[in-house]
């Protein structure tokens, strides 16, 4: 008779643990565990889920990284890569679901974790614009340009002009800092100052600007940078 693999058993007892424990309990490579059991349904997974960790860090810079990036992991094919990804957007869903249908001015805490969702572990820079109603409740989210590790280009006019075409009374303008530090620096303040001189000239109002680093944020508002 065969001897049975080392990991016999593993899955089942795994998923007894998860179930029966608070959803905070399993350490990062367990859960990926749980994940990676739908792309491999007979193999010891638990190496595959440390090689993602020592690759990007922690669960959310795996489900985060792009597909290229984690193809790229010996191990991860186009069923891993898939699963992984639909974990990421049904975190994105859920948190863009906290925001919806509420003034989003009062929901601070929910924005600040979509924000980190969704920006949180970009290795580029990205603008984005969350365009709001009379009463401040979300009428779209919308990247308007993507940079390099250290840039976005962005344009005050268009941002205007977008608001305009969604009926937008008030904006929250948000990006992110790669290198994980959300200091902003000379050219964010006076790019932020450019686009509220230009949105006030039609009666917008840009509420604040957020910068997104690694776990942490800085908001213009509660640094007195925006005038």
């Amino acid at each position: 008779m065969a001897e049975k693999p080392h990991y016999h058993g593993h899955r089942q007892r795994l998923r007894a643990r998860f179930l029966a424990a608070e959803p905070d309990a399993l350490p990062d490579y367990e859960l990926l565990e749980l994940l990676l059991f739908g792309a491999n349904p007979r193999g010891d997974v638990k190496p595959l889920a440390k090689r993602l960790l020592a690759e990007f860090g922690d669960f959310a810079g795996v489900v985060s990284a792009p597909v290229e990036r984690l193809t790229r992991v010996d191990g991860v094919g186009d069923g891993a890569a898939s699963i992984l990804k639909a974990v990421e957007a049904g975190a994105r869903r859920l948190a863009l679901g906290r925001l919806k249908d509420r003034p989003v001015l009062s929901s601070w805490n929910a924005l600040e974790d979509y924000l980190q969702i969704v920006m949180g572990h970009e290795g580029t820079e990205s603008f984005r614009i969350l365009f709001l109603d009379r009463r401040n409740c979300l009428i779209a989210d919308e990247v308007q340009q993507r940079g390099t590790v250290d840039h976005t280009p962005v344009y005050p006019r268009e941002v205007v002009k977008r608001a305009l075409e969604l009926h937008a009374t008030a904006l929250i303008l948000v990006h992110n800092h790669p290198s994980g530090d959300p200091t902003p620096s000379r050219a964010d303040i006076e790019m932020t100052r450019q686009i509220v001189e230009a949105a006030k000239g039609v009666d917008i109002l840009v509420h604040d600007h957020v910068i997104v680093g690694h776990g942490q944020h800085s908001s213009f508002k509660s640094l007195g940078l925006l005038s």
